[in-house]
Formats: C-alpha cells, sequence, structure tokens
C-alpha cells in the first residue's frame, strides 16, 4: 500500500487537546520531525484536522 511522508512544520502550542492528540496518533511529537504512514481513508481525516500544522513532503 502507498505511504505518506508528513513533516510538522508548526508548533502545536495553543493548538486545542484534540489537534495535539491527532498530532500524537501520527507520531508527530516534535517539530521537523517526518514521520512515514500507510495511507488510508482515516488517515486523511486526520490530516484533514491538523492541515495548518504540517506538510507532505515528497
Amino acid at each position: 500500500m502507498a505511504t505518506i511522508k508528513i513533516k510538522q512544520t508548526k508548533s502545536r502550542i495553543g493548538a486545542p487537546i484534540d489537534q495535539k492528540r491527532t498530532l500524537d496518533a501520527l507520531g508527530l511529537t516534535k517539530m521537523n520531525r517526518i514521520v512515514e504512514v500507510e495511507d488510508s481513508a482515516s488517515l486523511r481525516g486526520m490530516l484533514r484536522k491538523v492541515h495548518h500544522l504540517i506538510t507532505i513532503v515528497d
């Protein structure tokens, strides 16, 4: 299955608790960290929720 690389580019400070938990679920705990995750519908929903804090890396 396809994978997506995600990088956290903005700080989680000041973000609502549900967005912080979403970042934790994605494996993003610090800024400028890159994680590679399997692409799925539930993952796409999590990315949409925190789209302003992350970027998709090629």
